[in-house]
């Protein structure tokens, strides 16, 4: 298309990513406190790996052929690695357990790049063999970590529907990185690795949609909580979420904790650790203007 190495189906994707980043902009915009940031960069990210490895490579761009496979390949890296982070962030999901470790993991994934791929392009001047030097041991981690993680989320007695619903999502997403490297190797077929690795933003879009649709579930739950002022509770017919300062992350646990469930439990339906529920629980507690968890309950839980 346009007289570049784009496909069709990477151009559409590109158009899809754009309105989706335009909305979530706008949303952000009308409401200052939901937290979309790190899902606005994402959104940035993809739009950027659609462009890059959708344009690129181009006869007329300036300087050598590699320095756009550095680019397309560099945005890739940077991609995949963020959505890990996302994950970490904004849902909790912890599989690796050394420290620093989506610094290491970035660290891991350009050394990797720079040993098996730049050296040996410029050792054999041959695309192929580097791309194949590069794609098969990556490919060999990335199922690892995705192993580790289905381990890590797997639960299917718990009973959270919602919490379920978003790691199965978060399954398609890292299962979308680890298959990123064999597509790659598999050749320059534009519509299957696009699709693969566009899957992954779309399964992160739906669990966020899901998140605000549980929200708006659970607000007149969390209203007394969010309307700290008068004038907010007088306009609670309007059932809008007010996030003041608590984070999605906080708020689901606040919703469990005005479920009165332990903060085992919590650790349990939410696939985290329990010093993990006591951080969030201490941070809620600090915002609300109560002590502990007992206030917080005697102040906001709705008596029967």
């Amino acid at each position: 298309m346009f007289g570049t190495s784009i496909h069709w189906t990477t151009f559409f994707y590109l158009l899809i990513d754009m309105v989706i980043v335009l909305l979530t902009f706008y949303f952000s915009r009308r409401n200052t406190r939901s937290s979309l940031r790190r899902f606005l960069y994402l959104g940035i990210l993809f739009i950027a790996y659609n462009a890059t490895g959708g344009f690129l490579p181009v006869d007329n761009f300036p300087g050598p052929l590699i320095l756009q496979y550095i680019i397309t390949y560099g945005v890739a890296i940077a991609l995949c690695v963020y959505i890990v982070y996302y994950l970490y962030k904004e849902y909790d999901i912890v599989v690796l357990k050394f420290n620093s470790s989506i610094k290491n993991l970035a660290f891991l994934a350009s050394g990797s790049y720079v040993v098996l791929f730049l050296m040996p392009y410029f050792l054999t001047d041959s695309l192929d063999a580097a791309r194949f030097l590069f794609t098969i041991p990556i490919s060999l981690i990335a199922f690892i970590f995705l192993i580790i993680f289905y381990r890590r989320i797997s639960n299917p007695s718990n009973p959270n529907a919602f919490i379920l619903r978003r790691n199965k999502l978060s399954m398609v997403s890292v299962a979308s990185i680890a298959l990123l490297p064999i597509c790659t190797v598999i050749g320059d077929y534009q519509w299957i690795t696009f699709t693969v690795m566009n899957l992954a933003f779309f399964a992160i879009t739906a669990i966020e949609v899901d998140r605000y649709l549980y929200f708006l579930e659970n607000n007149t739950r969390m209203y007394e909580v969010f309307a700290l002022k008068k004038k907010q509770r007088e306009e609670s017919v309007e059932r809008k979420i007010i996030y003041e300062d608590l984070t999605r992350r906080e708020i689901e646990v606040a919703l469990s904790i005005l479920s009165n469930l332990s903060y085992k439990k919590i650790a349990v339906e939410l696939f985290i650790a329990e010093s993990t529920v006591s951080k969030h629980a201490s941070n809620i507690f600090k915002k609300t203007g109560v002590k502990n968890r007992r206030e917080f309950l005697k102040r906001f839980r709705k008596k029967r």
